[in-house]
């Protein structure tokens, strides 16, 4: 089997006569990979919430200042991206082997659309290593025994959750689904995490519409959280300054950056 075939084994066939998740993220953020209907579902949530296109901006940002900060600052070599979609501009494993050629990177996600894509993913430098393993997070034991054929969990491993736990409805599994992911790798690794909000405060108060429109019209069905759920997420663990900001906020480029209804953080275990 190659490893393209190894890749893609188990997925279903994708559903394009419904808008995707991953597809609609893949067009706000100026991406190909999607069809009518994911615009025509994409437009009408950007009508409601017009802040969602710099969001969705604003997360890519954060992924690749973050990804950088880990693979520079922090000798951080290994990466497990949970969640992982669609490729686009700066994939994780392209960020940190720019850093550090040697990286390893594993994908992991159930969507049925991203194996298709597994490709682009699996497209690294010489040196490094990059595996693509379709597995859903919500068995966590599962992943990490997957990922173990990659990565050497006596190592620091930066664990990226990017726009994932809001796919996740019940708190509580959220919350396992972090400890026993956190649990299986060693101190000094790092959880990178974004969430969207429907705090006021950062603008996420048009969330809860979109959201309710999304939820009728789309798939799968997502849900915002506010800051102090989504601090728990990050229990035991000890946040890089500045902490959890709105995600366009955490290191960002421009010192006038503003926010966004997404948070971001990375936390690093002690």
């Amino acid at each position: 089997m190659s490893d393209q075939d190894s890749a893609t084994a188990g997925a279903a066939r994708p559903d394009t006569s419904v808008a995707h998740n991953a597809r609609v993220w893949n067009f706000w953020i100026g991406g190909d990979a999607h069809h009518e209907v994911d615009r025509r579902v994409g437009e009408q949530v950007a009508g409601m919430f017009p802040v969602i296109r710099d969001v969705a901006r604003a997360d890519r940002g954060f992924l690749v200042r973050a990804v950088h900060h880990l693979a520079a600052e922090r000798g951080i070599r290994q990466f497990l991206d949970l969640g992982a979609g669609l490729p686009a501009a700066d994939n994780t494993h392209e960020i940190a082997q720019r850093v550090a050629p040697g990286s390893r990177t594993v994908y992991v996600d159930n969507d049925p659309l991203v194996p298709a894509h597994a490709r682009a993913l699996l497209t690294g430098s010489p040196e490094g290593v990059t595996e693509y393993v379709h597995a859903d997070v919500r068995d966590p034991d599962a992943v990490v025994r997957r990922a173990a054929k990659t990565l050497d969990l006596g190592r620091p491993v930066a664990v990226l959750m990017l726009g994932l736990l809001n796919f996740v409805p019940d708190g509580a599994e959220a919350r396992e689904i972090v400890r026993r992911i956190m649990a299986a790798v060693p101190s000094g690794s790092v959880l990178v995490l974004t969430h969207p909000t429907f705090d006021a405060e950062v603008g996420g108060a048009g969330n809860v519409t979109a959201m309710e429109f999304w939820n009728a019209h789309a798939t799968p069905p997502i849900t915002g959280r506010g800051r102090a759920e989504i601090a728990s997420f990050l229990d035991g663990l000890e946040p890089v300054e500045p902490g959890l900001v709105p995600c366009s906020q955490w290191r960002p480029e421009a010192a006038d950056a503003l926010p966004v209804p997404q948070f971001g953080a990375v936390a690093v275990k002690p």
